[in-house]
C-alpha cells in the first residue's frame, strides 16, 4: 500500500541551487509526546532530510514531551514563534478549525497511509482560509483506534451515564450525544485520569495506550477500527518569509503529501503491533462487534455529519462543496472505510 501511494508522487526531481553560502539558520521544532513515540524519529528524518537538501543551511533542534508548551497550545506556538514548527492536534480546540474537523468524524478511512495522503491532498485547498495564522506544512492522520474502557462497553448505548478522555472535538461531541460525559486532559495526563476513577474509558489507539502506560488502567477494548485522530505540522509565517528563496525551496519540498505519508507510516506501524501486545497482556477483553453491533455504532454516529456541515455553514463556507472534495479525495487513494 504504502508502495502504491508514494508512486503516486512521482516528480522531475531538479538540482537545488548551492546553499552552502546562504544563512545559517536553526529551526526550533515541537511536539508533545515522549522522545520514546515513533513521531520523534519521523520529525528527525525529516530534519535530516532538510538539513542534507539545504547544504547544512537548515539545521533543526527538537523539543519533544511538551518542553516548549502543552500539546494545546501548538498552534498558537507556531503563529507566535515560541516554536518553528509545532505539531498541532486542531481537534483540541473545538470550533476553531470546522473544515479540518471532517476528517475526524467516525469511520473514515481504513488505515493510516492512505488515509494521510487523502487528508493531506484534500486539506491543501483550504489550510490557507483555516489556519492563516501560520505557514502550512502538511497534515496526516494516526492509525484507525478505538474505545478502551475500565468496564465492558459493547453499543453506543452503554456510554450513558460515564466519563471519557476523548481524542478530539469530534469524539467529545458524539460522547455527549451518546449521554456521556468528557473529561479533558493532553494524552500524557490521560493515565492519571482513569487510574484514580475520573474517567471510565478512553479514546485512544492501541500503541500508544501501551506507551503511555494507559493499558495499566483499561482492561476492556472494543476490537473495531473507530475513528481517527487528524494532525498538522504548520511553521511560522515570518520565519518562514525570512528564508532565502533556495531555503524556502527545499522546506517546501519537506512540505508534500508524500512527507504526509512518511510521517504516519512508521507511527501506524506502532499502533497496530500494540494491539497485539495488549492481546497477549493478562487481563484483558478484545471485543469483536458483529456486523449489527457495528452498524448501531455508525447509525450512532450519523448526526455528527449533520453538526459539522452546521458548523461549517456557520463560517461561510460550503460543506456540501467539501464533503464533495473529501469524498474525490479519499476515492483517489482508495482511502475509505
Amino acid at each position: 500500500m504504502l508502495r502504491a501511494i508514494l508512486s503516486a508522487f512521482a516528480v522531475a526531481f531538479f538540482a537545488l541551487p548551492v546553499l552552502a553560502e546562504e544563512p545559517s539558520i536553526q529551526l526550533k521544532l515541537s511536539h508533545w509526546v515522549p522522545p520514546s513515540h515513533p513521531l520523534q524519529a519521523s520529525i528527525q528524518e525529516w530534519a535530516d532530510s532538510i538539513k542534507k537538501d539545504s547544504q547544512g543551511s537548515i539545521t533543526s533542534v527538537i523539543f519533544p514531551a511538551e518542553q516548549l508548551g502543552k500539546a494545546i497550545d501548538h498552534y498558537d506556538m507556531a503563529r507566535d514563534g515560541i516554536a518553528d514548527f509545532a505539531y498541532v492536534n486542531p481537534g483540541y480546540q473545538p470550533g476553531r478549525f470546522s473544515i479540518i474537523a471532517r476528517s475526524d468524524l467516525p469511520f473514515t478511512y481504513k488505515d493510516a497511509e492512505s488515509g494521510s495522503a487523502a487528508i493531506d491532498t484534500w486539506y491543501r485547498a483550504y489550510a490557507q482560509r483555516e489556519m492563516k495564522d501560520v505557514h502550512f506544512c502538511l497534515a496526516f492522520v494516526h492509525a484507525p483506534a478505538t474505545l478502551h474502557s475500565r468496564r465492558r462497553i459493547v453499543m453506543p448505548a452503554d456510554l450513558r451515564g460515564l466519563k471519557f478522555r476523548p481524542a478530539n472535538a469530534t469524539i467529545g461531541s458524539f460522547v455527549r450525544m451518546l449521554g456521556g460525559t468528557n473529561v479533558q486532559a493532553s494524552a500524557p495526563a490521560a493515565r492519571d485520569l482513569l487510574e484514580r476513577g475520573v474517567a471510565d474509558g478512553i479514546f485512544f489507539p492501541w500503541g500508544s495506550l501501551v506507551l503511555f502506560g494507559i493499558d495499566h488502567a483499561v482492561h476492556y477494548h472494543i476490537d473495531t477500527a473507530m475513528y481517527v485522530s487528524t494532525f498538522v505540522w504548520v511553521m511560522n509565517k515570518d520565519r518562514y518569509s525570512a528564508l532565502s528563496p533556495a531555503q524556502k525551496r527545499v522546506i517546501d519540498a519537506h512540505c508534500t503529501t508524500e512527507w504526509a505519508v512518511r510521517f504516519a507510516t512508521p507511527w501506524a506501524e506502532f499502533e497496530e503491533a500494540g494491539r497485539g501486545k495488549i492481546k497477549t497482556e493478562p487481563g484483558h477483553e478484545l471485543i469483536a462487534l458483529t456486523p449489527p453491533q457495528l452498524d448501531a455504532w455508525k447509525h450512532a454516529a450519523d448526526p455528527l455529519h449533520t453538526s459539522w456541515a452546521a458548523e461549517v455553514r456557520r463560517i461561510g463556507a460550503d460543506p456540501i462543496a467539501i464533503e464533495k472534495a473529501f469524498q474525490a479525495s479519499l476515492e483517489k487513494y482508495h482511502a475509505a472505510y
